[in-house]
């Protein structure tokens, strides 16, 4: 698996589902190559999985090069130009450019479906989807080293979710040879994609349960600190909508959020739960501390460091509720522009993200300048070594 210097913490890059967001992504993982701050592990759902595999199935070298590709493959297809056009007319655009998507498909990724579904024998995938995912699979297969990708250099972790149990699935590479079919099942949205085989059992997209890998990765056991960057490309946060147009476009930012904040404010509460049961231990007499009781505690206690750095897509003026398959070119470089700047923005705070105090053990950062931080350890100036925690917040 990676190697990592003595006290290095593992980097983590987890990259929600979004569809032709995921542009955004893929600019973010430019600048966090720059920046020397390349993960050891990536974690995505849906489009964030096709990323994902982009990175951990190249060299370094090559993985930037291989998502420009990727990218610049699926923003090819007839589209009406957007270049040099603003306001109210590049909002149209975009819309008439999402249903040339809906009526053509996206170049190396998906096609409509002929016959149509209804038309396909019942209980087969092609009666599941309007579209056919076989050529993501021909793209994936060209753009992707999977020998590369299952030796581990760099970890991967998709989700997906059963059709049969409802149950969310997790495809690792620490436990799991990882196909093209993995990835295409964590992307496999219903009904517009058809459900994927493996070892006889079908699945859909794992945004259908959780839109982000955090809460996989959070729950995952690591013997090192962790300095994870989480991307998100729907914003919790929104105004209230004034049209219908606005209204499906918040739904869904809400609904595929996946609560990014929730995650990490729930993380915290459990760092501190942690803390305390720490600081009962070190009060308890010498002969409980010892017990087999005190010994479990301190075994579940027991945690790492964890640094997240939010990076958070804002939507365009023009942007609508067709933004995630509004996959033409300009506003493919639109949103990959982005994501390198995003990552300029927040390591302004390099110091903070990248070396943490010794004795912060939970802190985050967002580009809104919401910071949180976590402290186990004695008040300053206390006469005791006292176990507590403390959190707070400031925004400018």
């Amino acid at each position: 698996m990676e190697s990592l210097g003595a006290g290095e913490a593992r980097r983590v890059l987890v990259l929600q589902g979004g569809g032709a967001l995921g542009s955004y992504q893929a600019g973010v993982y430019e600048g966090l190559a720059e920046q020397g701050a390349r993960p050891h592990w990536v974690a995505g759902i849906s489009i964030g999985a096709i990323n994902a595999a982009l990175i951990a199935g190249n060299p370094p070298e090559k993985q930037v090069d291989r998502l420009r590709e990727f990218w610049r493959l699926v923003s090819d297809g007839p589209q009406a130009p957007t270049w040099g056009i603003g306001g109210s007319t590049r909002s149209l655009v975009s819309q008439v450019n999402a249903a040339g998507v809906l009526l053509f498909g996206v170049s190396g990724f998906f096609t409509p479906r002929f016959p149509p579904p209804q038309l396909q024998p019942p209980g087969t995938p092609a009666a599941l989807s309007y579209y056919d995912t076989s050529s993501l699979k021909t793209t994936l297969e060209r753009l992707v080293d999977f020998d590369r990708l299952n030796a581990g250099e760099t970890r991967i972790s998709v989700g997906a979710v059963n059709i049969r149990t409802g149950n969310f699935a997790y495809f690792d590479n620490r436990r799991d040879k990882i196909g093209p079919e993995h990835i295409m099942a964590s992307g496999a949205l219903p009904p517009g994609l058809p459900p994927v085989e493996i070892d006889g059992e079908f699945y859909w997209d794992g945004g259908l349960v959780s839109n982000t890998p955090l809460e996989y990765v959070l729950d995952e056991p690591n013997d090192r600190d962790l300095l994870i960057f989480q991307v998100d490309l729907f914003p919790a946060r929104g105004p209230m909508p004034k049209t219908l147009a606005e209204a499906a476009e918040r739904e869904m930012d809400i609904r595929y959020s996946s609560r990014t904040r929730l995650n990490t404010d729930q993380a915290m509460r459990i760092h501190e739960a942690k803390c305390l049961i720490r600081e009962l231990i070190e009060s308890l007499p010498p002969d409980l501390a010892a017990g087999d009781t005190a010994r479990a505690l301190a075994e579940l206690s027991a945690e790492n460091a964890i640094t997240i750095v939010q990076l958070i897509y804002r939507r365009k003026a023009y942007e609508s509720h067709s933004k995630d398959y509004e996959f033409s070119r300009a506003t493919m470089l639109e949103h990959w522009a982005s994501g390198l700047a995003a990552v300029s923005r927040s390591l302004e705070k390099r110091h903070a993200i990248l070396n943490p105090g010794a004795d912060i053990s939970f802190q985050t950062f967002d580009e809104d300048d919401h910071t949180k931080v976590a402290v186990c350890g004695p008040p300053p100036g206390a006469p005791s070594a006292r176990i507590r925690t403390r959190a707070k917040e400031s925004a400018k």
